[in-house]
């Protein structure tokens, strides 16, 4: 069986699963972030969540990228929960 070569540029199976993930949950935090009851909170929140994703967009270090997924759903939770006792 010939080996088959990826174009220059292609992601591996592992990288194009680990961005999805990514992708994932910057797409939670946004629509986390629209419930936010203040308007200048939320415009603060989406800021935060933008710069932190861009800050780390060259990252390619596998372990750190799990753990900057695990630190964004726990803080995805915290501001969830803060949002619905905002809430109530």
């Amino acid at each position: 069986m010939a080996a088959r070569r990826l174009p220059p540029g292609a992601l591996s199976l592992k990288q194009f699963l680990r961005r999805q993930q990514v992708l994932q949950l910057y797409r939670k935090i946004l629509r986390a972030i629209r419930d936010v009851p203040a308007e200048a909170d939320r415009h603060y929140l989406k800021d935060w969540a933008r710069q932190e994703f861009r800050r780390n967009k060259d990252a390619t270090e596998e372990d750190a990228i799990r753990m900057m997924i695990t630190q964004g759903n726990m803080q995805l939770q915290e501001l969830q929960r803060t949002i619905k006792l905002a809430k109530s």
